[in-house]
């Protein structure tokens, strides 16, 4: 059952000048999918019509619409939805993503089993059009991606909008406590949250969200397993790129400039560890010529994954150029990094390393997963770097005593273990709202 609230006039008039704005970035918007589509750019097909509210894929209604941004939040629900397939199997479910690798990673991880749609802008006649075409029994926004008419039209047409894994930052509630005729109607218009953490379920609360709407359920990224194919992609990569025998440090989801931080604490590294191989996995596909590049520059001995050749001793760094490898290249990892942190982007998912059992070097900008990463530290498997000079430190504690680091290693698969059971959760509070 969605909210009995009702909004003010005050209220009702900024939504409307919310939607105006959007009238006026229409033709903007236009023209980007129209010269995007001539430039031959990859996703820019008619599936992407659906973000003017044009739906032309078969899907599935009545069933569960789960919003994911982009590809770390597909990944993260995984698990959800595999256990809601094998509960509701009767019940189709609609994956949107804003982005074309979110949408690559819904079919690489869930083929058939799931829709995919892309999001619409959120102008009131093209949600309202998405809407009708699909019908959802419920619209589940993951983590944090919140849109004003989503949650307004789906209130009108009596579609419950829960929030599942829920994240608010600190400093995402000051911005929204900055427009609260905007955002108070919103968030009353949410039938339920699931916070992923103290932290944000005290910031939903301060949002205005009732404690009676409000659970804490935490963080389903800690009900994280490797399955049976990770380890085989593992052992592929092991063995096509000849990485056996190789002490590895893995810089997972970077960002400029963390990218050069590592190469400069590379470079010191090879000099005690010459059999060292750095492997960087970029977090965004169009910085794979640019990180190639800078290396090159950096006269370094560098491979690129999608050349698919067997590293030789010389190389020094292997370039993943690649969607999709991040959780199999963890597993090579002697020492991974958690990109994201050395840069203010908040850090990037530390549980995929400690399901590996890998040690963890992180930044200090945390706040996407804080209390992930106060677990994992608190338990000994993460430590905290903030230069290059740290970086090289904290590796050669652990290259130059591996059962060191593989005890602490099992130390974070125990914090998985230990903080499991936030599906689970998750899921018996959604069917309450069927």
């Amino acid at each position: 059952m969605t909210s009995a609230f009702r909004p003010n006039i005050k209220q009702q008039i900024v939504l409307l000048g919310y939607s105006l704005l959007w009238l006026l970035l229409l033709p903007i918007l236009g023209c980007h999918f129209v010269f995007q589509g001539v430039r031959g750019k990859a996703g820019y097909t008619k599936a992407r019509l659906s973000r003017y509210g044009i739906v032309q894929q078969s899907i599935a209604t009545d069933g569960l619409l789960i919003h994911c941004a982009s590809v770390g939040e597909v990944v993260a629900i995984q698990g959800l939805v595999r256990q809601r397939l094998i509960s509701h199997p009767s019940q189709g479910i609609c994956i949107s993503t804003n982005t074309t690798t979110g949408a690559d990673r819904v079919k690489a991880l869930f083929a058939d089993k799931v829709s995919h749609c892309y999001l619409p802008y959120d102008f009131a006649l093209f949600v309202w059009a998405f809407l009708a075409k699909i019908k959802p029994a419920q619209v589940l926004i993951n983590e944090m991606e919140l849109w004003p008419n989503l949650c307004h039209l789906s209130w009108k047409m009596n579609i419950p909008v829960s929030i599942i894994n829920g994240r608010m930052s600190d400093k995402s509630c000051r911005t929204y406590q900055k427009a609260p005729s905007l955002f108070v109607p919103m968030f009353n218009k949410i039938t339920t949250v699931c916070a992923q953490g103290q932290r944000d379920y005290d910031n939903y609360l301060a949002l205005g969200v009732h404690s009676q709407r409000l659970f804490l359920t935490n963080n389903i990224k800690f009900d994280l397993s490797i399955s049976q194919d990770d380890i085989k992609l593992t052992e592929q990569l092991r063995q096509q790129f000849n990485l056996k025998g190789r002490l590895i440090l893995v810089a997972g989801s970077t960002h400029d400039p963390e990218e050069q931080i590592l190469v400069d604490a590379y470079r010191d590294l090879y000099k005690r560890f010459p059999e060292l191989l750095l492997i960087i996995v970029p977090r965004h596909p169009e910085r794979f010529d640019k990180v190639h590049k800078l290396l090159m520059g950096k006269n370094i001995n560098v491979s690129r994954l999608s050349e698919k050749q067997p590293c030789v001793a010389q190389t020094q760094v292997l370039l993943c150029d690649q969607m999709g490898w991040l959780r199999a290249i963890y597993g090579l990892a002697t020492v991974a990094f958690v990109g994201g942190s050395l840069v203010s982007r908040g850090g990037h998912n530390a549980l995929e390393p400690a399901a590996v059992g890998a040690p963890i070097l992180m930044g200090p900008s945390r706040y996407n997963n804080p209390e992930i990463c106060q677990a994992l530290q608190q338990a000994g498997a993460l430590c905290t770097v903030e230069d290059a000079q740290q970086i090289t430190a904290g590796c050669l504690i652990w290259l130059q005593d591996l059962t060191l680091a593989g005890k602490r290693g099992a130390l974070g698969t125990q914090v998985l273990e230990q903080n499991s059971g936030a599906i689970s959760k998750t899921l018996s509070i959604l069917n309450q709202q069927i």
